[in-house]
């Protein structure tokens, strides 16, 4: 079992995943959030504000919040980022990061919103997910050792009720317990890991193979 990182270790590795995200085109404005847990006892993850320019992050922005998505005391952490003037909410979607701790262990929750997740979401949403299979990147992916693998991608419809899309993710995460990953429609790519590297190694290995999918005559 991996160590957790301090807050601190969590919050800067953090910030250089969004200014890597940034840099290729992942995380452009203030979109995409992230988050790592930094405490099991009592539950506490360092996450991302609302409105943060992920290009610009530099450790100091980071919330920490407790088990119920909240700030404790209802104190900022730190520093507000570039353009998020006064932020002190965690971000809107904390409620996901949550359940992404639960439901898979998950040591980091990274999300992206890059061109092709949202394409991809898009024009597959009515098969309910992507499938990709038969290509070497897929062992990139925890556990998977073989090209042969089959990874199925579900989309989910996007909703701005973080309840209500709480429990539609929690349902078809549920009927596929497999999944490393999944989409949000016309929106973009939740991915988690035990570790930041490995979650971040997730992003890096699923937006490669949304692109070349979406590049190539099979999308």
């Amino acid at each position: 079992m991996s160590t957790m990182p301090t807050f601190a270790a969590a919050s800067k590795a953090l910030a250089q995943s969004g200014r890597r995200f940034y840099d290729r085109g992942w995380v452009l404005g203030t979109s995409g959030n992230f988050s790592a847990v930094v405490s099991q006892k009592p539950l506490t993850l360092a996450i991302t504000p609302s409105g943060a320019h992920k290009g610009q992050l530099t450790g100091q922005e980071f919330l920490a919040i407790d088990g119920t998505g909240r700030v404790p005391n209802a104190r900022r952490t730190s520093a507000p980022a570039h353009g998020a003037r006064n932020a002190v909410k965690p971000s809107a979607e904390t409620l996901l990061h949550l359940l992404l701790v639960r439901l898979r262990g998950a040591g980091a929750i990274l999300h992206t919103h890059s061109v092709w997740s949202t394409i991809l979401s898009g024009r597959h949403a009515g098969a309910g997910g992507v499938a990709i299979e038969d290509y070497e990147m897929l062992k990139g992916l925890a556990g998977v050792t073989t090209h042969t693998h089959r990874e199925w991608i579900p989309i989910v419809p996007n909703d701005q009720d973080m309840t209500r899309l709480a429990g539609v993710v929690e349902r078809t995460l549920g009927q596929h317990p497999a999944a490393h990953a999944f989409l949000l429609e016309r929106h973009g790519l939740y991915t988690w890991g035990a570790t930041i590297a490995e979650a971040e190694r997730h992003v890096e290995i699923l937006e490669f193979l949304f692109e070349t999918i979406g590049r190539s005559k099979e999308a």
